[in-house]
């Protein structure tokens, strides 16, 4: 399978909670680090999910949110993980940031320049990525 978004993670279902319209799907990736997406309950049935099945989450970098000194703080996004920053490519507009968030799973998230001077992002520090799990797209081979 190939997709332009940077984030593809392999992971298998944990757990699938149906609604009315949606299912929220949480797929834990090798490591442990779960993943929650928000999808239709038509996809769920079109990709054949179950608990123990495996499946990805692929994530756009530009929806993953960067923050620092989040120890604490209560947000509304279902996905935030703290991790080391092992990447950071400064552009003109945009920077590259790349936080590895245990066992080799490194997210990339693209983000302003601006935002980077300001939050001061250095490789080796620590950093929190953030995503909405309506912002996870998920597929199965």
């Amino acid at each position: 399978m190939k997709v332009s978004a940077r984030n593809v993670f392999w992971g298998v279902v944990a757990k699938i909670t149906k609604g009315a319209v949606n299912s929220e799907v949480v797929i834990n990736l090798k490591g442990g680090s779960p993943v929650t997406a928000i999808i239709t309950n038509g996809a769920v049935e079109n990709l054949d999910l179950k608990e123990g099945v495996e499946a990805c989450a692929i994530i756009k970098a530009t929806h993953v949110i960067i923050g620092t000194d989040l120890e604490g703080a209560k947000l509304s996004t279902r996905n935030v993980m703290k991790g080391k920053i092992v990447k950071i490519i400064k552009g003109p507009v945009s920077t590259e940031v790349g936080v590895d968030v245990g066992a080799g799973n490194v997210i990339t998230a693209v983000i302003t320049l601006g935002s980077a001077k300001n939050l001061k992002l250095k490789q080796g520090g620590e950093a929190y990525v953030l995503f909405k799990a309506s912002s996870v797209i998920v597929g199965v081979r």
